[in-house]
């Protein structure tokens, strides 16, 4: 062997050791990235119940007491009775004890102008895990496991799934199961389903003048307006209802600067889903914040304002009442309503 051959071998066994010592030191310090979640913070995001109630703490919730939550905590977005459509579609409605029966609710294949949740819903379950993360919408997760079953079984009531006089609980949720209206409409044909070859949206990635800060705003910005279809489209003309025209023509290009951060009180807002019912420069379900700037123009109205927000209220703008914030601390409070009476 040649001493060239020998120094060449010599040099690819010093680079591959070389590589590999690197290698190494890259895995060393990407393991020394975080820490191990603990068994506290894992419980407290670990809370999904599926459809065959795996995950379902104990609990139980009589439909009488299910009322009493409702009307607390629920009414005034969805009616007394889950028929309101003020502020989302109702909840219940367009079921029959046919559907009950059959398994399949007979309007979802009708003209009815939009579908209820009861009328959509397969599982039981979903119902259950979604009230019990996402509800009340202005204070999340903040009902107890009872408290879901009492209000899980009294929207069931209000479809006629279960009787008035029904105990809601994890020992008998699999025979409601066999009751739920819509419980054979279930399907796979959707992109987010394996195997399907096709994403869920129409949207495509950023590749270059990208804008590196998405600000948070009561409306879609204009380059994801279009990413699900025309929203005015599928939500129909009917009622309060309400749809953003988001056809293709409306989808504009990603701004090459990025939009200024938000003030203060614009991201307290958001973050509080005051943007749900108030829009900057236009009626929603309630007043737009330049109205209310408006009519408190001159007049010093933080403290009034705060205690509206604290305590909500009902009648100073129309007949739905605005639902009370007591979790929001004071100081988030003031910045809010300081920000609202600038309003222009």
């Amino acid at each position: 062997m040649s001493m060239w051959v020998e120094l060449r071998i010599a040099a690819a066994l010093l680079l591959a050791g070389c590589a590999a010592t690197a290698a190494a030191g890259t895995a060393d310090a990407r393991a020394a990235l975080g820490r191990t979640a603990t068994p506290a913070e894992v419980a407290a995001w670990d809370i999904d119940v599926r459809p065959d109630f795996q995950g379902l703490p104990k609990g139980s919730g009589t439909v009488a007491q299910g009322q009493k939550v409702w009307d607390g905590k629920c009414a005034s977005c969805h009616g007394d009775f889950g028929e309101s459509n003020e502020v989302f579609t109702p909840l219940v409605g367009g079921t029959t004890a046919e559907d009950i029966r059959r398994g399949r609710v007979a309007g979802m294949t009708g003209n009815q102008p939009y579908r209820t949740t009861l009328m959509k819903v397969s599982t039981v379950s979903t119902l259950w895990d979604y009230i019990h993360r996402a509800m009340p919408w202005n204070a999340p997760k903040s009902m107890s496991v009872n408290e879901v079953y009492a209000v899980t079984a009294y929207l069931l009531n209000l479809g006629e799934i279960v009787p008035a006089d029904f105990t809601l609980s994890d020992a008998n949720i699999a025979e409601v199961q066999r009751r739920m209206p819509n419980r054979a409409g279930m399907t796979t044909d959707h992109g987010l389903w394996p195997g399907r070859g096709r994403p869920d949206t129409r949207n495509t990635a950023c590749m270059s003048r990208c804008a590196d800060q998405v600000a948070i705003a009561s409306s879609m910005p204009a380059y994801a307006r279009d990413a699900h279809g025309d929203l005015a489209q599928q939500q129909r003309a009917f009622g309060p209802v309400r749809g953003i025209a988001a056809g293709s023509a409306a989808a504009g290009s990603v701004a090459s600067v990025a939009p200024a951060a938000p003030a203060p009180g614009a991201r307290l807002a958001s973050q509080y889903q005051c943007v749900a019912c108030h829009a900057m420069d236009r009626k929603l379900v309630g007043p737009s914040f330049a109205d209310i700037a408006g009519k408190y123009k001159g007049q010093d109205a933080h403290a009034a304002l705060a205690r509206k927000v604290k305590a909500g209220g009902q009648g100073a703008w129309g007949a739905v009442p605005m639902p009370p914030q007591p979790q929001i601390p004071d100081s988030d409070v003031q910045a809010m309503v300081g920000w609202i009476l600038e309003a222009k």
